[in-house]
């Protein structure tokens, strides 16, 4: 079977890449992240992927480009709910690339996140595949993300800190200070 895997990064691809090429399955990677920002995390990120690509000598196509504009203009009035976006976008663009390309089937290496929602990234990619008439090959990769993130950090990947998007590091940045402001807080309460 041929399956495009649509990447999100090489620390989270790593092991599903080695456990469906243990089950016999051709694999080709798709980098299509035009939500990772700034440009320099979208350049560090893809850097990475191809680097890992060469080594384990998987193909690697490279589609869309940093588009940090058509991002914002698409989560601009929800920003809330911008993971559905972003979902849709990537998962539609790897399934139409998947059918005009003779694959049959793709994947995506989101699905190891303990941090991403699941159910709604298996249930676009199913739509997506629908759509494009292109199977959607899906695995709970989750029980591999502990391995996977060990893997990566033995072969000196960049580990990228959020998401992607600008607001998911906006997200980050917020809960690091409600912690140290909760922290404080705390100390300041069992003074004496």
């Amino acid at each position: 079977m041929k399956t495009l895997m649509h990447i999100c990064c090489a620390p989270c691809a790593n092991r599903p890449i080695a456990a469906l090429r243990e089950e016999g399955i051709e694999l080709a990677g798709f980098w299509y992240n035009p939500n990772i920002h700034p440009y320099t995390e979208y350049q560090a990120r893809k850097h990475t992927l191809e680097e890992y690509s060469k080594e384990i000598g998987m193909k690697l196509i490279i589609g869309g480009s940093y588009d940090l504009r058509t991002f914002i203009t698409n989560v601009a009035d929800n920003i809330d709910g911008r993971c559905a976006y972003c979902y849709r976008v990537r998962m539609e663009e790897t399934a139409r690339y998947a059918a005009e390309n003779g694959y049959d089937s793709f994947t995506t290496s989101l699905l190891i996140s303990p941090y991403q929602n699941h159910e709604a990234i298996r249930v676009t990619a199913q739509a997506m595949g629908e759509k494009y008439g292109v199977e959607f090959l899906y695995r709970d990769f989750r029980p591999l993300f502990q391995a996977g993130q060990e893997f990566a950090r033995e072969h000196g990947f960049y580990m990228q800190k959020y998401c992607g998007c600008i607001f998911s590091e906006e997200d980050r940045y917020m809960a690091a200070k409600r912690k140290k402001k909760a922290r404080q807080a705390a100390a300041q309460s069992t003074a004496p």
